[in-house]
């Protein structure tokens, strides 16, 4: 699990808990069965209505990718596309036949295979970018999903507080009820801007910047898996793909040489 975006998410949301508590209310004074279901259903109704079924799909599993552990190792990922050149610098390409199912990443592995099957560097770069291509596009897209939720929840929690004051405005007779249902009516509201700037907008940002920060693995490793077809030395390899590490990681110890 991403314990970094759990975090966020509570941290988020417990503050302002705490700060109703501070303000000597009830989570009970939050909760609102009716009004959960104007704001999250009619907005996933107005998400519906501007995108098609297969980005909503994305977005499903986007939104899992994103509470899974991001386990990727750059700097292993490049140790590992060391060995593989080395040992085809010392067997021949060939030589990685038996190897290239069992890599550690699919899209290294397809790469690989394509390069060991013969097809040449341009049809690699082609085919490989266009796998690349798509699934930016598929994350990008989930990404303004999301955002587009976000924009939509607050306009849909107006709704929902005007529903809730039609309710009272037809029982003004009654001033204790009046209170009550005012107070009621505006949870509508809370639940339309909570949701849309601590949880929809937020996650849209984080899974388009994930988005692109796969699209720069891939082309590390196409990068990788053009250098070993071109027979390129281990130590070359290296250098030319650790300029694909973030400054954080370039500091958490230098790459063997």
């Amino acid at each position: 699990m991403d314990l970094s975006l759990v975090f966020g998410l509570c941290f988020g949301i417990g503050m302002v808990l705490f700060g109703n508590k501070l303000e000597h209310g009830l989570i009970k004074d939050l909760s609102g069965g009716p009004a959960a279901i104007i704001v999250f259903g009619g907005t996933f109704g107005a998400v519906a209505v501007q995108y098609p079924p297969d980005v909503l799909r994305n977005m499903k599993k986007w939104l899992i990718k994103m509470f899974k552990s991001h386990n990727t190792n750059p700097k292993a990922l490049i140790e590992e596309i060391v060995d593989l050149a080395t040992r085809a610098r010392r067997e021949g390409i060939l030589g990685l036949e038996k190897l290239a199912p069992n890599v550690s990443d699919p899209f290294l592995a397809r790469a690989l295979i394509m390069a060991i099957d013969g097809a040449d560097s341009n049809a690699i770069r082609d085919t490989m970018e266009i796998t690349m291509a798509q699934e930016e596009e598929e994350g990008e897209t989930a990404g303004k999903a999301f955002e587009a939720a976000g924009g939509y929840a607050p306009t849909v929690g107006i709704i929902g507080a005007v529903l809730g004051l039609i309710q009272v405005m037809k029982n003004l007779t009654d001033i204790d009820a009046v209170g009550a249902g005012i107070a009621t009516a505006f949870i509508a509201t809370i639940y339309g801007v909570g949701f849309a700037n601590l949880i929809a907008m937020p996650l849209g940002g984080r899974i388009k910047l994930r988005a692109v920060e796969e699209r720069m693995m891939k082309e590390m490793l196409l990068q990788g898996v053009l250098a070993i077809q071109e027979g390129t030395n281990p130590k070359l390899v290296r250098d030319r793909l650790s300029s694909y590490l973030k400054d954080h990681e370039r500091k958490a110890g230098d790459t063997p040489g």
